[in-house]
């Protein structure tokens, strides 16, 4: 993992929690807490999915609920932990109902995100999911076009690397989606530089609750 100075760190964590009172948009009114982001602070890979739901915004931890489950699978699979990556969200705030977010809502909470890269400076940003993929490709393309398609960017002033995915919870609306998850996970080792001859990931798949919106209308795939 990338050496972080320890002030670099202090700095990361004094930025958690002067965002933890953020009113930049209308979400903060409807909040339970900030949900800023959570792992390792010298971390090569960090994860950037959409927006907190129902559960992160109860702990304040991002992905807690069944799509975070499959994703500690998914990491096990390639032999990773929640300590050895980074987690954030686009939002720091749960949309009402958890509903899109809004390009408003974007906008104003974006300045987070990048702050966040600039600090924890990843090789590789996996982005999860269409919102997460468009804003930090600069680019319109849908996560379906893109989905473990490397391309080297400069993001909040560092060279990475981004690798879209589909969102976990993807998977959970539509279980074929799993395998595809799962080739794309296993070539994360490969793209941090690492060898290893690890076996295929065998991920179990919890169900999730129905929700009232499809999966393609909360912009997972």
């Amino acid at each position: 993992m990338s050496a972080v100075p320890v002030e670099q760190l202090d700095e990361l964590q004094a930025y958690a929690a002067a965002t933890a009172a953020c009113t930049r948009c209308r979400l903060a009114e409807g909040r339970t807490q900030v949900v800023f982001g959570a792992g390792n602070p010298r971390a090569d890979l960090m994860f950037v999915g959409e927006a907190p739901g129902f559960h992160e915004d109860k702990n304040g931890v991002p992905f807690v609920g069944q799509a975070g489950k499959l994703l500690d699978g998914l990491l096990a699979g390639v032999g990773l932990e929640r300590n050895d990556v980074y987690i954030a969200n686009v939002l720091k705030c749960r949309p009402p109902g958890n509903r899109d977010p809004q390009a408003d809502e974007i906008e104003s909470c974006e300045p987070h995100l990048f702050r966040q890269i600039e600090l924890i400076e990843p090789k590789v940003i996996a982005t999860l999911g269409n919102f997460a993929t468009k804003l930090l490709s600069g680019r319109p393309l849908g996560i379906t076009r893109v989905h473990g398609q490397e391309q080297e960017l400069t993001i909040a002033g560092r060279s990475v690397v981004l690798y879209p995915l589909y969102h976990p919870a993807a998977a959970l609306y539509t279980p074929a989606m799993l395998k595809v998850l799962e080739a794309d996970f296993a070539r994360l080792p490969a793209i941090l530089g690492a060898e290893t001859n690890l076996p295929a990931p065998v991920v179990e798949l919890v169900p999730e609750p129905a929700l009232a919106a499809p999966a393609e209308q909360l912009g997972l795939f």
